[in-house]
């Protein structure tokens, strides 16, 4: 990473994509999820990843919810978009997003195929040699890049200023960070990634994607202090009536990575609905009625303080 360029740090910003009764892009609601997150301290925004539905919106979606976020964040923290998928789409959401005045771009995994390393390195080469925005690769799925494709690309491209690891492959990640250091951040994105970030934080990892922190950023926010602090005792706490309880309900239906977030904005009084596009699935009845408790609870044993701001 050079001189001039900051990758993101602390605990990142991951909007959903809200749908209003029409099954539409509801624009006011995500700029309420933005402006909250922001707020609340998270360090930046990344519009149209993962849990903004990327699999799932239009192109046209896509340049609005770039335009709101650009547009709500208004200086105060830098913008990251998803790109990825088919190659040539990818470069051009990733034109569209510096048009738009976007500061940077998340790399998602190419469409369906799964490609040697050599192959990756060009996936990789021809969409960052687009731009000279920041980029960040993402390990995760049909996208693993080794240590040989990763120090080739960061030698050879300096917009590249972070790695984020939603694949789990600890040994691997030691040794990317062993090897690499400080030269790029490296990025926790696992699947509720606080559950993981003990041990993400161990071996170098400054940062994580927060889905919990669309609807209780001053838990996720408590916890990671802890973590840093070496809080044993709170570490402990949050991960036992929170954290791990949560987690449970995530893993017991695919998709709700994406929708068990909304769930848990609607029932803290976002203008979130449980609504998500295919092949996600709304929370089921039982499982929203459980993170309901859950949150209830969370809120009991760790209030809001007057420092923090509102849902709203």
């Amino acid at each position: 990473m050079t001189s001039k360029r900051k990758a993101p740090t602390g605990i990142l910003g991951f909007p959903t994509a809200p749908l209003n009764e029409s099954g539409n892009i509801d624009e006011k609601a995500l700029a309420i999820n933005i402006d909250y997150l922001i707020r609340e301290g998270l360090s930046s925004i990344f519009i149209a990843c993962g849990s903004g539905e990327f699999h799932a919106i239009s192109r046209l979606e896509y340049q609005r919810m770039v335009e709101v976020a650009i547009e709500t964040t208004d200086g105060r923290v830098p913008v990251y978009t998803g790109v990825g998928g088919n190659i040539k789409d990818a470069i051009e959401l990733l034109r569209l997003s510096e048009d738009l005045g976007a500061d940077g771009y998340l790399i998602l995994p190419p469409y369906l195929v799964n490609g040697e390393q050599e192959g990756l390195y060009n996936y990789y080469k021809t969409i960052i040699q687009t731009s000279e925005l920041n980029a960040i690769l993402y390990n995760r799925d049909n996208a693993i890049v080794n240590l040989n494709t990763l120090q080739r690309l960061v030698d050879e491209f300096p917009q590249i200023v972070a790695l984020k690891d939603g694949h789990g492959d600890m040994e691997l990640n030691l040794e990317l960070v062993q090897t690499i250091g400080n030269r790029l951040e490296w990025l926790n994105g696992m699947p509720f990634a606080e559950i993981t970030m003990p041990a993400y934080a161990n071996i170098g990892y400054s940062a994580y994607s927060s889905a919990m922190s669309n609807y209780m950023p001053h838990i996720s926010k408590m916890f990671y202090d802890a973590l840093l602090e070496g809080n044993e005792a709170l570490v402990s706490e949050i991960y036992v009536n929170v954290l791990l309880p949560i987690n449970r309900i995530r893993k017991a239906r695919k998709g709700y990575a994406v929708s068990l977030i909304k769930a848990g904005m609607e029932i803290q009084g976002f203008p979130v609905a449980n609504t998500v596009r295919p092949p996600c699935i709304p929370v089921e009845s039982g499982h929203y009625q459980e993170l309901k408790k859950i949150i209830v609870s969370a809120l009991e044993k760790y209030p809001v303080t007057s420092e923090q701001t509102t849902n709203l």
